[in-house]
């Protein structure tokens, strides 16, 4: 079976570029899609990537079409990931120090959001256990949201439910009350974390994170150059200099980067040490203008441990796909500038076609 998947995999990848609609008769966008990025993956074209996260769901838009970014949509997506992902350079055992992951000695993390559904939150063994039997090969870590809503709570059931299964827990801190995209949150702004309108809640929140006795990973603010999220700067004050802070920087992401580093200072007061703190921006962005680069957002070094990227080739049907060599070039040079952090991809996938 292996050497099956190997043939189907050399002969996706050396088939053509990726291009829509079908290059090949016997061949999908997607399959072709996932085989050229793990290709990418294994030459190490992009050697400060050290993890790749998968994303698996499947969705309906509002236009009525279907989403679906799962690795088993077809047969031939399901054959091109098995035989990418069937190689030793993919590891799943995270290596920590401290309590804080390191980078793997060689090679890069495998890992995934295995579907736990639209909100992001429905964590269960089955779950991943499903979607590792799909892939034939464990994960590293789970990823899933901590939606806020309505109060601050440390996820503790999710998490535990992650740890017993044999893997990491990765936390997405997500301060929205709804899941609306494209909207300002009537509860949790930037400004109202900084002036510390939520610092009980935080606290109780990073002294049971602390409890939990075992190595968490976590993020606060996923994707927070796009402005499909409420932090993002267009919702706290956009590329206005007058408001707050520094006159030389743009208010939006400066509150950002100020409200996530209010909420690391919370963490280190808690004792909660066995935190590894992600920075996670898209590969795009929006709006795509100077003032929301994500430079503007970074806490810096001394307060994050990795920065992530998501990097997908396309999420709806009406979208032509980019390849991820192209999509991460965007960006892969401006963060390696940025800091000397190891990089991992949170996100990636591209929809059926």
């Amino acid at each position: 079976m292996k050497n099956l998947l190997g043939i189907i995999f050399l002969l996706i990848v050396s088939s053509c570029t990726i291009c829509k609609p079908d290059p090949e008769p016997n061949i999908p966008v997607k399959a072709l899609w996932i085989a050229q990025t793990f290709q990418t993956l294994k030459n190490q074209d992009f050697p400060r990537i050290k993890a790749v996260s998968w994303w698996q769901e499947k969705w309906e838009n509002e236009d009525g079409s279907i989403s679906d970014l799962r690795i088993n949509s077809s047969q031939e997506s399901l054959d091109a990931f098995r035989a990418g992902i069937d190689d030793a350079l993919f590891q799943t055992t995270a290596q920590f120090d401290n309590n804080k992951l390191q980078p793997p000695a060689q090679g890069i993390y495998f890992a995934a959001f295995p579907d736990f559904g639209g909100p992001e939150d429905n964590v269960t063994a089955q779950r991943i256990s499903d979607f590792e039997t799909l892939a034939q090969k464990t994960i590293t870590w789970a990823y899933f949201s901590d939606n806020w809503y309505n109060d601050i709570h440390f996820p503790t059931a999710a998490v535990q439910t992650i740890y017993q299964a044999g893997r990491v827990p990765f936390i997405r801190m997500m301060a929205r009350t709804t899941l609306d995209e494209n909207v300002a949150d009537p509860n949790y702004s930037m400004q109202n974390i900084i002036d510390g309108d939520f610092d009980t809640d935080l606290q109780q929140w990073f002294q049971d994170a602390a409890n939990t006795g075992y190595p968490l990973l976590v993020e606060f603010g996923t994707e927070a150059n796009g402005e499909w999220f409420p932090w993002n700067g267009v919702h706290n004050g956009d590329a206005s200099t007058t408001g707050y802070g520094d006159p030389n920087l743009p208010d939006g992401p400066e509150r950002f980067r100020d409200a996530y580093r209010h909420i690391i200072d919370l963490s280190r007061q808690a004792g909660a040490t066995n935190i590894t703190w992600f920075f996670h921006i898209d590969a795009a962005g929006q709006p795509a203008e100077a003032w929301n680069n994500f430079e503007n957002y970074y806490p810096g070094d001394s307060y994050i441990d990795w920065v992530g990227v998501s990097v997908y080739g396309a999420v709806t049907p009406d979208e032509n796909p980019e390849s991820f060599t192209d999509k991460l070039n965007n960006v892969y040079d401006r963060i390696t500038t940025m800091t000397n952090k190891p990089l991992a991809i949170l996100e990636t996938g591209i929809v059926a076609y």
